[in-house]
């Protein structure tokens, strides 16, 4: 079973549309959305194990130009 995790993403000033439309283009990224709050938007993934999810945010997610931070939150189902 696929892991999910929303990751929430902070960007430079009037950065948030071109990381939103480049985080769409990252093989595992199902949706890609701008929000208004303490982050600018939210990336929904999923990935094979913590592992994969950590190289997905690591060497994809986190390298898009203009994100400045990203907290990862895994989906639980309990």
């Amino acid at each position: 079973m696929a892991l999910s995790a929303y990751i929430l993403i902070q960007t430079e000033v009037g950065k948030a549309s071109d990381v939103t439309v480049a985080a769409r283009l990252v093989p595992g990224v199902t949706q890609s959305n701008e929000v208004t709050g303490p982050y600018d938007l939210i990336v929904q993934c999923q990935a094979e194990s913590v592992d994969t999810l950590g190289v997905l945010i690591i060497s994809e997610i986190q390298k898009i130009p203009g994100i400045t931070r990203t907290l990862t939150c895994p989906v639980v189902n309990v």
